[in-house]
């Protein structure tokens, strides 16, 4: 049997949700693992859809961890690479994901010390090869098997739109609803759901930046959601949509939002830039070619002058958004069909069989 230690965090937000996909696919290949949660803490409150087996296995090998620990053993960290400059063990390797442009001496150097360091994207990998970093490979992710087609009947009469991913600045959260409001706003034709909670801004900062989006404005056919706390929320929100916006986000190392709402047939408008290169084709989403970029930093999650996270981030024009928009119009009256494929194309399973491939050298 095959053995593993294992560490990343398991909570309700977007790592967490693929460090539990992560385990579900270990725990089906019964692999040994030594389980190390980051902050020592298992939150499954997110997913209400889990078997209790595999929870019991997760427990099991957090409660053995140290009773199971082997020098011999190799090591996978899901992280930041801020922070992954310790590790379990001699033969370490790094799962994680870069949103910015130009790597610093300090993430070079955390890369470097990876035996391997595998990025969610090709876009963040070549950034890092570009550098000297010849240990930095990509691994794509998978769809969520939480996540399924309901078939139900949502807001018939309507075209529904749906914006989902905490509010900041790289993701262009802001200017996505200015600039839908300032065409779409009141308009009984068209409905937009918004799911941009960011968990680290207080209420009343997220009241600001939205009342600043909206210019003080309020819109009977926008609507806020608070933070989804089930994943079963969140494919009823996904599943209600017609088209996504999520996929215009300047900079990502994945976009799990915009990438579910595509395999579960939605129409997405994507921005054809970083790791959206990797999953997003004109055939299964509505691709927007990039205007330009400018710099990522916002003053709270990137800063400039620090030793993570620099560089830019992509932009689109006011004319692309709407031109893109209508083309989505047309093409929702119809299922996207390569975005139904690409669940099956792209699926966690395929996802861990190519990182042990790489764990332990079975290619």
């Amino acid at each position: 049997m095959k053995s593993l230690n294992f560490s990343g965090p398991i909570n309700s937000l977007s790592f967490g949700n693929v460090t539990v996909n992560f385990l579900r696919e270990l725990y089906a290949r019964k692999i040994k693992v030594s389980l190390f949660p980051l902050g020592d803490k298992i939150d499954f409150s997110a997913f209400d859809k889990l078997d209790e087996s595999f929870k019991k296995w997760v427990a099991d090998s957090f409660n053995s961890r140290f009773s199971t620990l082997k020098k011999d053993s190799p090591s996978l960290k899901m992280w930041h690479l801020n922070g992954s400059e310790s590790a379990i063990g001699p033969r370490h390797f790094l799962y994680t994901f870069y949103e910015c442009s130009s790597p610093t001496f300090a993430e070079k150097n955390i890369c470097d010390l990876q035996e391997k360091c595998i990025f969610s994207s090709s876009y963040s990998a070549g950034s890092f090869q570009n550098v000297g970093c010849d240990n930095a490979l990509s691994v794509p992710l998978g769809f969520d098997p939480d996540f399924h087609v309901t078939n139900k009947k949502y807001l018939e009469g309507r075209i529904h739109f749906g914006l989902m991913g905490k509010f900041e600045k790289r993701k262009h959260t802001g200017q996505i609803l200015r600039l839908w409001a300032q065409k779409y706003g009141n308009n009984s034709d068209y409905q937009l759901t918004c799911c941009i909670t960011n968990p680290f801004f207080q209420a009343d900062q997220m009241n600001n930046v939205i009342g600043q989006a909206l210019e003080g404005k309020q819109y009977s056919n926008i609507n806020f959601l608070p933070f989804l706390k089930t994943n079963s929320e969140v494919n009823e929100v996904l599943n209600a949509i017609d088209i996504d916006l999520s996929g215009l986000s300047g900079a990502e190392g994945w976009n799990l939002p915009a990438f579910n709402s595509t395999c579960l047939g939605k129409w997405s408008l994507v921005l054809n830039a970083t790791s959206h290169t990797d999953w997003a084709t004109s055939s299964n989403s509505i691709l927007v070619e990039p205007s330009g970029t400018e710099e990522i930093y916002d003053g709270a999650f990137f800063n400039k002058g620090q030793e993570f996270n620099q560089g830019e981030y992509y932009t689109f024009s006011p004319k692309s958004f709407y031109e893109n928009i209508e083309i989505a119009i047309n093409k929702c009256k119809s299922p996207n069909t390569e975005g139904l494929a690409l669940a099956d194309e792209l699926s966690y399973s395929n996802t861990i069989d190519q990182i042990l491939n790489i764990i332990y050298d079975e290619n």
